[in-house]
């Protein structure tokens, strides 16, 4: 597991962030807004760069170390939910990776993993227990989330009555839309939509307990499945600073924004900006880069050890 202790200095970690991959030995298959796709065959290669999405845009700059952060976390929660779900991974150790992927080794090493072929789902699974940005103002406006009516009187960063499920689809470019559990149905049929609306709920619902018991709210995250053998796995990252609103439980109130151990920085920086958040980004001062980092590799550091 990375820990925080073995990442490099500041200084030479911005030397060596990693915003595109290129091996002329293996088949490109997708750039994705963070990911790397590679097909081996067999298996596929992910490689989590550096690359920062906010708003759903690339932004020119990356974020030190990003990618080995969200590796380690994913594939700490991919083991921690398995006895809900099955997941994706073969391995994160590079050294076990095929042969053709060993001269790449450095660049792959605690940022890459080897993991099943599945068919992706064109639905995007968002679970959200506590009320917060984009459904927040949703709220404020028309007293729902998604679609979905809540209670009067709740309070901005309040905890929900129960955890809700808001699918979306998924945008290659641009902003994913919400849609209701009917239009997904629609998507992947009504089995499908059944099983993986409890799935990220359960999913969920275990990784909140776990997190409290660390001192971390998860205010809302998303997952991704896809198909083998007709059934459903959990596939791409779970529960990350990247897909996830992680909240220090200290300092906690309802009524206010939250301190954030994710992206928030970003976000709330970009906001000060006369940006229409729309390609092409802009670029973030060495300030907001240095506390990003930091903030991704604290929240590793809380979930694993």
């Amino acid at each position: 597991m990375l820990r925080l202790n073995s990442l490099n200095s500041m200084d030479a970690m911005t030397k060596n962030v990693v915003l595109n991959t290129d091996f002329p030995d293996l088949q490109l298959v997708k750039r994705g807004k963070v990911r790397d796709i590679y097909d081996l065959e067999q298996r596929l290669l992910l490689v989590a760069t550096d690359r920062l999405s906010a708003f759903d845009v690339v932004l020119p700059e990356g974020i030190p170390s990003k990618g080995k952060v969200l590796t380690a976390i994913s594939a700490f929660w991919f083991s921690y939910v398995k006895s809900i779900v099955e997941n994706h991974i073969v391995t994160t150790d590079v050294n076990a990776f095929p042969d053709a992927c060993q001269k790449y080794k450095e660049i792959l090493a605690d940022r890459t993993m080897l993991v099943k072929k599945a068919s992706p789902l064109e639905v995007e699974c968002i679970v959200r227990g506590y009320i917060s940005g984009s459904a927040w103002k949703e709220y404020k406006r028309d007293g729902t989330v998604c679609a979905i009516k809540l209670p009067g009187g709740l309070k901005e960063s309040e905890r929900l009555p129960e955890p809700i499920f808001t699918p979306s689809t998924k945008a290659e470019k641009g902003h994913d839309v919400n849609i209701s559990f009917d239009q997904a149905v629609s998507i992947v049929g009504a089995d499908i939509a059944r099983k993986i609306k409890d799935l990220s709920l359960a999913i969920y619902n275990k990784a909140v307990d776990y997190a409290l018991s660390k001192g971390i709210i998860i205010a809302d995250t998303k997952f991704e499945f896809g198909i083998i053998d007709g059934e459903p796995i959990l596939i791409d990252e779970v529960l990350t600073p990247d897909s996830s609103r992680f909240w220090p439980l200290k300092g906690y109130a309802a009524g206010r924004a939250q301190e954030s151990f994710d992206k928030q920085i970003v976000r709330d920086y970009l906001l000060t900006l006369d940006w229409n958040q729309d390609y092409p980004g802009p670029k973030l001062p060495g300030e907001i880069i240095a506390k990003t980092a930091l903030r991704y590799k604290e929240i590793l550091e809380i979930l694993t050890c």
